[in-house]
């Protein structure tokens, strides 16, 4: 079976992956499906660093502003949505092109994983609730080394939210993580992925470009944006979103602005550090680093790839 092909163009916040992604958009004609957990949600836009009408540049973006802030969001309803709109991209004679920081969304995609095995249950969620309030978090992470060290081996233990679903995932079918990751992609995939990433040599120069974002966001109304959200009902995949919860305690007059806004900053490098542990671990990956070259080269040699990728591809 001949597979689809794919570019996706991945790497840290803030490493400038839009405007690559445009780029490469405009000069080849390709369609842009969004792999960014949080910028499904309409509500919020300055804390997900969405792209702005005048930043899209009439490339038509999908998987952006699709849903309300009360609305769950996960895995395997990205890639049954991603699915949709390759399938509608590939009907128009076009590609879709890839562009996100949610490294488990589009690896998942690719490699075709089967979320057909249930392994939801409030009731045991619950259940690891009331585990972790009364024996707290390590505790917990000394079950998830019963029940799955190979996970425990690639969670760290201050993962709080992947230990528990892990746990929820064991208990809730009787088949650990690991061994339920090894029957998902058993199945062949139907794509063929070019991936592009995008990074810098040096870390400072990415915390600069993370922490002057910040400043921007807060420009841009981040603090009107916290305040509408926690005004309304949200899910639990919602209230994740970086930049808004931190907020919370200054909306709640427990601490000043400044301290909160130091605090996304630090969650944001920490988040970006989470996604290149990530991604590093994708050999197929073709790297570029913006500190060791200027935009214009940069974005030629992607082009040079995208090129023979789509020549092999024909």
């Amino acid at each position: 079976m001949k597979k689809i092909p794919l570019i996706a163009v991945v790497g840290p916040t803030a490493s400038g992956k839009t405007k690559l992604a445009v780029d490469i958009a405009k000069e080849f004609n390709f369609e842009i499906v969004s792999f960014d957990s949080m910028q499904v949600y309409k509500e919020i836009g300055v804390s997900t660093a969405k792209p702005t009408i005048k930043e899209m540049q009439g490339i038509k973006h999908h998987l952006i502003d699709c849903l309300s802030i009360d609305e769950s969001f996960s895995v395997a309803s990205f890639c049954e949505m991603a699915k949709q709109k390759v399938d509608e991209i590939i009907k128009k004679g076009k590609l879709p092109l890839f562009v996100g920081g949610t490294g488990l969304y589009i690896d998942s995609f690719v490699n075709n994983v089967d979320f057909s095995i249930p392994n939801n249950d409030e009731k045991v969620r619950d259940k690891i609730d009331e585990i972790e309030k009364e024996k707290g978090s390590d505790y917990l992470y000394e079950l998830l080394k019963e029940v799955d060290f190979k996970a425990s081996e690639t969670v760290h233990k201050n993962n709080v939210k992947r230990v528990k679903r892990a746990l929820e995932i064991y208990y809730s079918t009787g088949i650990n993580k690991t061994n339920q990751d090894k029957a998902a992609v058993q199945n062949d995939s139907p794509y063929n992925c070019l991936y592009l990433g995008l990074n810098f040599k040096s870390r400072e120069a990415l915390y600069d470009r993370i922490n002057l974002r910040v400043e921007k966001m807060l420009e841009n109304g981040l603090v009107n944006e916290a305040k509408a959200f926690f005004e309304n009902k949200t899910s639990k995949t919602s209230v994740q979103a970086i930049g808004i919860k931190e907020l919370k305690p200054y909306l709640d007059g427990e601490k000043s602005l400044d301290e909160c806004v130091e605090k996304i900053k630090q969650e944001s490098r920490r988040y970006a550090k989470r996604q290149l542990t990530w991604f590093r671990r994708n050999d197929k990956i073709n790297w570029f680093y913006a500190d060791e070259q200027d935009y214009e080269s940069l974005k030629h040699n992607c082009f040079d790839l995208v090129k023979e990728f789509i020549k092999e591809k024909k």
